[in-house]
């Protein structure tokens, strides 16, 4: 499986302003010098997160955003969603048409594969993130791919 890199930027920017936001508002600059993701992107991003209601903005001097609501209600599967991304196996996105119109004869695997991935992602919370990342001596922020090396030992 792989996450598009909106997905990807997603979760880290979240993870980033999670991590940060004890100390107020987060600025989009400071994310992107922290995570090496492009202001820009971003911007694309916090609008679709912030219509969500996962993060909310604070204008003028000393603004930024805030999590839009606790990080223990936030799960990774929100964040996913809220940028429009989702992982699915299926050829014909649930439609049940792959072959010629009809269902093939794995669909259900690779629909029920996708149902999976998302109750995986959906059971896993910012916070969740959040206490991994602050309970290693040293390592102060957590990347995507301590994210995905969990998915794989999980599945194993």
């Amino acid at each position: 499986m792989r996450l598009s890199t909106k997905g990807r930027y997603a979760v880290t920017a979240m993870l980033d302003l999670a991590l940060h936001s004890g100390t107020g508002p987060v600025t989009l600059a400071d994310v992107s010098v922290n995570q090496g993701i492009s202001l820009s992107y971003l911007e694309q991003l916090f609008a679709a997160l912030r219509s969500k209601k996962l993060v909310r903005g604070v204008r003028g001097p000393g603004g930024g955003y805030y999590l839009g609501r606790p990080a223990a209600e936030i799960s990774i599967a929100d964040i996913i969603c809220a940028v429009d991304e989702w992982v699915e196996f299926t050829r014909c996105g649930g439609r049940e048409n792959c072959r010629d119109g009809q269902r093939c004869l794995t669909h259900h695997l690779w629909d029920q594969l996708s149902d999976e991935i998302f109750r995986f992602l959906s059971d896993i919370s910012l916070q969740d993130l959040v206490d991994r990342g602050r309970g290693r001596p040293g390592a102060p922020k957590i990347g995507i791919e301590e994210l995905e090396g969990d998915a794989k030992r999980r599945a194993a």
